[in-house]
C-alpha cells in the first residue's frame, strides 16, 4: 500500500490549487469542484520531485497567532505614527539601529525584515552580507535596547518557532 505522502506530497498546495480553481472559475458547481481536485492532487504529485527536501515543519497555529499580532501591530502602530505627526509634539528621534540577527535561513530573515518594514514607523534598512545584522530605521526610537529586545520577542522569536525548528 503507498503512502498518502506518495499520493499528497504537499497537502497545502493540493488545498490551495482547489481552492485558487474555484475562485478562478467563479463557480462552486461538481464539474469545477472535481476539476479543481484534479488539478490539485495531479500537479503536486507531478512536481514534487523538483521541491527540495525539507527538514523543517511549518506550524500553522503559531502562524496564525503571528500573522494576528503582526495585524494588530500594525493597527497599533499606525495610530501612534498618526499621533506622532498630526500631535502637537515635534520632537521626533529618529535613528538606525543596528539589530544582532540569530535566525540562520534566509526565508526567516526575510520574513523578520519584511515584517518590520510593514509595521509603520520601522523599515528594514540593509542587511550585512555575514546574515548577523539587520540595519533598522525607527521613527521615534526612545531606547535601542529596548527596541532591540521588543523585536527579538514579538517578532524574531515566534519565527524561530514557526519556520527554524527541526521535525524529530
Amino acid at each position: 500500500m503507498r503512502r498518502p505522502d506518495r499520493w499528497f506530497p504537499h497537502p497545502w498546495l493540493t488545498v490551495t490549487l482547489v481552492i485558487g480553481w474555484l475562485l478562478l472559475m467563479n463557480s462552486l458547481s461538481f464539474g469545477n469542484l472535481l476539476m479543481g481536485l484534479v488539478l490539485g492532487s495531479v500537479i503536486p504529485w507531478l512536481t514534487h520531485v523538483f521541491w527540495p527536501a525539507s527538514r523543517y515543519r511549518l506550524r500553522v497555529g503559531k502562524l496564525v497567532l503571528f500573522v494576528a499580532r503582526v495585524v494588530t501591530d500594525i493597527v497599533l502602530a499606525n495610530l501612534q505614527v498618526a499621533r506622532l505627526i498630526l500631535g502637537p509634539r515635534r520632537d521626533l528621534r529618529p535613528a538606525f539601529v543596528n539589530y544582532p540577527l540569530t535566525l540562520e535561513t534566509d526565508f526567516s530573515i526575510s520574513v523578520l525584515a519584511s515584517t518590520i518594514s510593514l509595521t509603520p514607523g520601522t523599515v528594514s534598512a540593509d542587511i550585512s552580507a555575514d546574515r548577523k545584522w539587520l540595519l533598522i530605521h525607527g521613527l521615534d526610537v526612545g531606547d535601542e535596547v529596548a527596541l532591540i529586545e521588543q523585536i527579538r520577542l514579538r517578532y524574531e522569536e515566534p519565527i524561530r518557532e514557526i519556520f527554524e525548528c527541526s521535525t524529530p
